[in-house]
């Protein structure tokens, strides 16, 4: 099938687990009337940003895949609307701990698990105390309009994740995202490089991205100051030209439908792939 149509969900969200994951149900059932056949919320939208705390009490937020509610509720809404929903939560198994993303498909089925492979650990962003890196490596997964390939946040920086699941037969790139404010940096705005950088794995693998973060003030218990989230979601052809954004106070879903054989054809036809030089990256697979 040649035309797909995304969305991305920029919301929201509060301690109340309930309240998050009705809010996202709402904006899922929303999307899908509009035509959107996989629709990607942001990452661990079950509740605040936790990570900018370091609180062993905290890991009590995670559940194993098959008792999340997070995954359970997507599930049952994936099924009852007939759409794909890469859903980002909080995984426990067993002594382990993950950010992790469940592919839950448009009968409600879980294709697989990702779990998310760079792990940051900096002023607002310490994810590194509650989260083994991902043990999963990259995941591409077939669907009805096309094979889709997951990143979670930090992962988005690293043109590697982008250009494997290219490589694994990717035809589009989406990335949950919980991205904001720098508290070692008041002045420090990432946002437009955050999308510079996804834009730039748009363009070198000729192929769509779509970016779902979220909004909002939040502060965390044990805080010293609050994280402010920037938005600026957004949904980019394989020339990485955005097709549709959305500001730092928006919320609800961007749609747009994406040509994938377009994208092939560019995708083939600038070669990006065929002149490749595999034998020369040995660098690439070495520590610094």
């Amino acid at each position: 099938m040649s035309h797909l149509t995304v969305a991305a969900l920029q919301l929201a969200f509060s301690e109340d687990e309930v309240a998050n994951i009705a809010l996202v149900e709402e904006h899922v059932a929303k999307a899908a009337a509009r035509g959107a056949k996989i629709i990607l919320p942001p990452e661990l939208f079950e509740g605040l940003y936790f990570c900018t705390v370091e609180d062993e009490a905290l890991f009590a937020r995670a559940r194993p895949l098959t008792e999340h509610p997070a995954v359970l509720a997507m599930q049952k809404l994936a099924k009852t609307q007939g759409v794909y929903i890469p859903t980002s939560f909080f995984e426990r198994d067993g002594q382990h701990h993950y950010n992790s993303l469940a592919m839950i498909d448009d009968q409600g089925e879980i294709m697989g698990v990702y779990r998310k492979s760079h792990i940051p650990d900096g002023p607002g962003y310490e994810e590194k105390y509650y989260f083994r890196p991902g043990n999963t490596g990259f995941k591409v997964w077939e669907t009805k309009y096309g094979t889709i390939g997951v990143g979670i946040c930090w992962d988005q920086w690293y043109p590697e994740t982008a250009r494997a699941m290219a490589l694994m037969g990717a035809e589009v790139l989406l990335y949950p995202t919980a991205i904001g404010s720098e508290p070692y940096d008041g002045d420090l705005n990432t946002s437009r490089m955050w999308r510079r950088a996804m834009q730039g794995h748009a363009v070198s693998n000729c192929m769509p991205v779509i970016a779902a973060n979220r909004i909002g003030r939040e502060q965390m218990a044990g805080a010293t100051g609050e994280q402010s989230f920037y938005g600026h979601s957004f949904i980019a052809d394989e020339w990485g030209d955005l097709v549709a954004e959305a500001e730092d106070w928006q919320t609800g879903a961007l749609i747009a439908t994406l040509d994938l054989d377009r994208a092939r054809k560019h995708r083939a036809g600038m070669g990006f792939f065929r002149d490749r030089r595999p034998e020369l990256y040995g660098r690439l697979a070495q520590d610094v």
